[in-house]
């Protein structure tokens, strides 16, 4: 099948690029599973916008640099937090339940590290439920929705440019998809962690397939860990949005402590990094923490999502104490890209998670994820309208077949070791030997993966993203946001404007000669 432009995803980034394409545009969108399955779907949280009087892009521009440690790319962030409001608007405009006050404003929450309530909602803990439904159910008749396509590899031609993708359906059969421009949406990677609040779709499909095609990766070492997951039975088991210490819940050791009096002066509003990093210690001494919501008004109305969740697991409510713990929620990092979408493979572009335009720095502020990927999905969109869509050189580049002896270990082992060695809190001897098992296996490219099953793939991904994170968290040493290294525990200001760049035959920081990688 052709297009004139593949999206690969179905995420608010996807879809906000689907719908901002233009009319002429023959537009097909590929979802592994289906629309009601990702990130942004699952997504309790808000969207971070300056809406109030007393607010600003400007002061939205400086919360989220706060929180990303001041290592956030200057442009992107402007045009993001500027463009903001302009969003929200126009996706009241087209019926986006947003929820309002008795005036009809748009009611603003607010979150961690935000020096101002700018949190729009849908539904209270179900905007992303409500974004995802009002942008699929306005998706123009020349965008063509395909489910349940597992991409599995990029069309890359002699000359490196990027002419489309393969995919395998739910019975098993190939489907080639010809387009001149074909554009990552495929979210983030929570999935390569034991303990998650993504979909059960984000196993690193986007990242991975960039790299294997030759695009340039950068901040893979940024790995936001939520604060509060609801932690039962020794796991995850959903995320607890961090709008719930918004409406004033706090954290609690078992004695009824505060635990974030004196940790930072936003107290339980703190950035990520530091609440997760906070708990995170309480748990490694045995020592359970606590969410108490008994200061929450109308909590089971305000969170519908999250009272649903309680009870499905037996939280009884009606003590007002959830039992917490962190959990993998966002990469920072992703596959590099400029304002518009462009990575450096012609013909290849990346929105959403899986790209990275540097406006998050080492930490995300709250509720900037489903924004990023609006503001970005729409500026790809009126980019992509400008350009022709001639097809290049349709020459593949062959690759052998898989070896039969090819050994690959299941998702659970990547995911326990990847926890312990490259999670929340990490050291060279533990990186390193991580490291050293995940070369023992295969990368991800090098030969024909349409002669392997789906879950071979997956774990061939979930090992090539690991292994990603590994070698750039090995390569900062020093702490800095999300990335925390015990052996090295203080921010350093030479490494402040540094950068990691990962490409599949080059790593290299942005002051130290190519070594290869792969």
């Amino acid at each position: 099948m052709d297009a004139d432009v593949l999206i690969i995803g179905s995420g608010a980034s996807a879809l906000q690029l689907a719908r901002h394409l233009r009319p002429t545009m023959n537009v097909i969108l590929l979802t592994k599973s289906t629309l009601q399955h990702s990130n942004s779907f699952l997504a309790q949280g808000g969207v971070a916008a300056a809406l109030g009087g007393d607010d600003s892009p400007s002061s939205h521009y400086n919360d989220t640099v706060k929180a990303g440690r001041l290592t956030n790319a200057s442009r992107p962030l402007h045009i993001m937090t500027r463009e903001a409001p302009s969003v929200i608007h126009d996706l009241a405009s087209i019926g986006c339940a947003f929820d309002k006050d008795s005036l009809g404003e748009f009611q603003l929450g607010r979150e961690g590290a935000h020096g101002q309530s700018r949190i729009v909602h849908g539904g209270g803990d179900q905007t992303g439920r409500r974004l995802v439904e009002c942008l699929a159910g306005v998706l123009p008749p020349n965008v063509t929705v395909l489910e349940n396509q597992f991409v599995f590899e990029l069309l890359i031609n002699d000359q490196n440019e990027c002419f489309g993708a393969r995919s395998k359906d739910a019975y098993g059969k190939i489907h080639t998809f010809l387009s001149p421009h074909t554009v990552l949406a495929a979210g983030g990677c929570g999935q390569v962690y034991a303990c998650t609040s993504n979909a059960a779709s984000a196993e690193g499909d986007g990242i991975a397939l960039a790299f294997e095609a030759g695009a340039e990766l950068i901040d893979m070492e940024y790995i936001q860990f939520h604060p509060t997951l609801l932690y039962i039975n020794g796991q995850g088991a959903g995320l607890i949005s961090e709008a719930v210490r918004g409406e004033g819940a706090v954290l609690v050791d078992e004695t009824g402590r505060r635990i974030m009096k004196g940790v930072h002066p936003m107290e339980d509003l703190a950035p990520r990094h530091v609440t997760a990093q906070t708990i995170f210690h309480y748990r490694q001494k045995g020592r359970p923490v606590f969410l108490d919501i008994r200061h929450v008004p109308r909590f089971h109305e305000r969170f519908p999502s999250i009272t649903a969740l309680c009870l499905k697991h037996k939280v009884d409510l009606k003590q007002g104490l959830i039992p917490v713990a962190p959990g993998c929620h966002f990469i920072m990092g992703g596959v590099k890209t400029d304002d518009k979408g462009r990575t450096n493979v012609p013909g290849l572009y990346a929105v959403g998670e899986n790209a990275c335009t540097r406006v998050h720095g080492a930490s995300r502020l709250a509720s900037n994820s489903l924004l990023e990927g609006l503001v970005f999905g729409r500026r790809s969109a009126r980019f992509l309208n400008s350009l022709s869509s001639s097809l290049p050189s349709q020459q593949r580049k062959k690759c052998p077949p898989p070896s039969v002896r090819l050994h690959l270990p299941e998702r659970k082992v990547i995911q326990k070791r990847t926890m312990e060695a490259a999670g929340i809190v990490r050291n060279h001897k533990d990186l390193h030997g991580h490291k050293k098992w995940l070369d023992s296996f295969p990368m991800s490219h090098g030969f024909d993966k349409g002669m392997l099953t789906k879950e071979q793939v997956t774990v061939l991904f979930l090992l090539q993203t690991s292994r990603l994170i590994t070698t750039a968290a090995l390569e900062r040493k020093e702490s800095r946001g999300s990335h925390f290294r015990s052996d090295y525990p203080e921010e350093l200001a030479e490494w402040k404007d540094r950068t990691i760049l990962l490409q599949s035959h080059t790593k290299e920081t942005n002051d130290e000669p190519h070594q290869t990688l792969g």
